[in-house]
């Protein structure tokens, strides 16, 4: 049995391991570290926070059956994005309708400094609004790529962990992706 505060600082991989192994401490300390990126991931999938908080809970439940799968070939938080990626595009396909981004999550998603006032937090709400409701209209792989690598920071060579796919592929989905965008955004203005 493991002290609980020395789970705390155990790393990823090796917490991992442990609640593969069965230990609940283990596992817990792992949804505590990581719930708020699971969150994001499905939120910028759907742009609707009952919706993501669903898929972030779908990604729990699938998470405690995959554990055990979990080698440590890869690092444990890209393990984990594959993981919610796959139940968020799951979600997605199975016909569960994208909406609207409300104002207020993009507010939170834009991350404004607190310095600014609050008539340019709507100003630039309503610009990354359109900027999101645009990425989630574009073709999946190209949706995606942008998701991770603009809206999770993911390198090119993480987003193609996550993704399946090869880092040039990746690089090619963002490329198609801000041409694409860039005609969309100018046909909304």
């Amino acid at each position: 049995m493991q002290q609980a505060g020395r789970v705390s600082t155990e790393s990823d991989e090796i917490l991992a391991m442990r609640a593969g192994q069965g230990c609940r401490a283990s596992f817990a300390t792992l949804l505590e570290r990581h719930y708020d990126r699971i969150y994001r991931t499905a939120w910028r999938f759907t742009g609707a926070r009952e919706r993501a908080e669903d898929i972030a809970q779908d990604v729990c439940v699938k998470l405690a059956g995959v554990i055990g799968t979990f080698r440590g070939d890869a690092k444990f938080t890209t393990w984990l994005h594959r993981v919610a990626y796959t139940t968020a595009l799951d979600a997605v396909r199975a016909g569960q309708r994208i909406s609207s981004v409300a104002p207020s999550d993009v507010i939170e998603l834009a991350d404004h400094a607190q310095q600014q006032t609050e008539d340019q937090h709507v100003k630039d709400g309503d610009a990354h609004e359109e900027l999101w409701h645009a990425v989630r209209t574009l073709p999946p792989q190209q949706r995606d790529a942008v998701l991770y690598v603009y809206g999770e920071e993911l390198s090119h060579a993480q987003a193609a962990a996550v993704m399946g796919c090869s880092e040039k592929t990746v690089s090619w989905h963002i490329h198609e992706a801000k041409k694409r965008l860039k005609i969309l955004l100018k046909a909304v203005s």
